[in-house]
């Protein structure tokens, strides 16, 4: 079932108009077969042109006087609006949220706060940080829709793990209400399956069509600032021929940020967390195909090496001398009695595509994903 978007459809903000077209000569239409060679492959890391759908960025930096506006509206930034909005509570007596930081707090004990029935100091403070947070978000789309990367984009969906709360939830809404009181008519969305699947469901739109043929799933690794999460997708190909059907049908979710390993550490336990997932698949006549996905943060170049952007993670994930996608096929060198093949993208950019299926009706959009940081994608649905 498609997202349900939280405000109505309309045309973007005259900030974005579309440059005028130059006029090209008319050519006779394709062949069938010339047409099927001129489908992208997905065979390289960090694809942009997909047989569907082109990637017309993700990780985009913007610049204000304060630095990148996506470190604005991010899970870690909410938490320091909180902590700020606490700190101004101290000042006059007691903190009603108790001694904790605001980073320590979890979702629930937040969640409680705002659904309480009556009103409260401690429910003032966090309504009053996310109406801050709302603000900050509804700016972020703003200008990100100012780019041309982002232009005429017609829907945002939001993902990350900041949506999964109440809090995230009530931010959300009251930053769609915020554009349109701004003239900024671009749809906001919500993923349609759980938050913590996209990242790996996004893989079956990345996977090189013939891995699939004689298999029923793939393996996908979702790597983020503090979850690592590693499953098995079915892609369900005879139910949905778009691939709206694929399922995650086992997932492990690991919680780095509170065991603080080394990158080693990291990757040899996702080496691990996958390993269980092929003995699961074993046991169950799961027909794995010889693949294995893996969405993390930056810039990732086409050889599988990482520019920027990996501050979160633990260890230096840029370095010339490392190659996540090398070291996983070393540990994991065969899948189905065939060599595995291990691609790699961003995050975000996986997850918007786990909406694919969903965004056939509107030309261009995009995704946010409230995490540790903001990640950051947007597309262009092929015609």
């Amino acid at each position: 079932m498609a997202a349900k978007p939280t405000t109505k459809a309309s045309k973007v903000s005259k900030a974005s108009k579309e440059p005028k077209a130059s006029k090209t000569p008319k050519r006779a239409p394709a062949s069938p077969a010339a047409a099927e060679k001129a489908i992208p492959s997905v065979e390289v890391h960090g694809a942009r042109e997909l047989p569907s759908v082109t990637v017309d960025g993700y990780s985009l930096q913007v610049r204000d006087k304060d630095g990148f506006i996506g470190d604005q509206a991010s899970q870690t930034a909410f938490r320091e609006l909180l902590e700020r909005w606490r700190k101004r509570r101290r000042k006059k007596g007691d903190d009603p949220l108790g001694v904790l930081h605001s980073r320590d707090l979890t979702k629930k004990q937040l969640d409680l706060v705002v659904a309480a029935k009556h009103a409260s100091e401690a429910g003032d403070i966090v309504h009053g940080a996310i109406e801050e947070f709302a603000q900050d978000l509804a700016y972020v789309i703003q200008r990100f829709l100012r780019q041309p990367s982002w232009e005429r984009v017609e829907r945002i969906v939001i993902g990350g793990g900041f949506p999964e709360s109440d809090v995230g939830e009530r931010a959300i809404l009251q930053a769609a209400a915020i554009l349109e009181e701004m003239r900024i008519h671009v749809q906001i969305a919500r993923l349609s399956h759980e938050v913590d699947n996209g990242g790996l469901i996004g893989w079956v739109h990345l996977t090189p069509p013939p891995m699939l043929k004689g298999h029923d799933a793939i393996l996908a690794v979702d790597i983020g600032g503090t979850n690592v999460r590693c499953g098995i997708v079915k892609t369900r190909v005879r139910k949905a021929a778009d691939l709206s059907k694929a399922k995650v049908v086992r997932r492990e979710k690991w919680r780095h940020a509170d065991d603080k390993p080394s990158r080693r550490g990291l990757v040899d336990r996702l080496a691990e967390m996958l390993e269980d997932m092929v003995r699961y698949s074993a046991r169950k006549n799961i027909r794995l195909a010889p693949f294995i996905g893996i969405a993390c943060p930056g810039v990732i170049r086409k050889d599988g090496s990482i520019a920027n952007g990996t501050q979160n993670l633990p260890g230096d994930w840029e370095a010339d001398t490392f190659h996540l996608p090398s070291e996983l096929r070393k540990k994991i060198p065969v899948i189905s009695n065939q060599l595995t093949t291990v691609l790699m993208h961003n995050d975000a950019v996986v997850q918007g595509l786990s909406e694919l299926p969903f965004m056939q009706e509107v030309r261009r959009w995009g995704v946010l994903t409230i995490g540790t940081g903001l990640g950051n994608a947007s597309y262009t649905n092929r015609r």
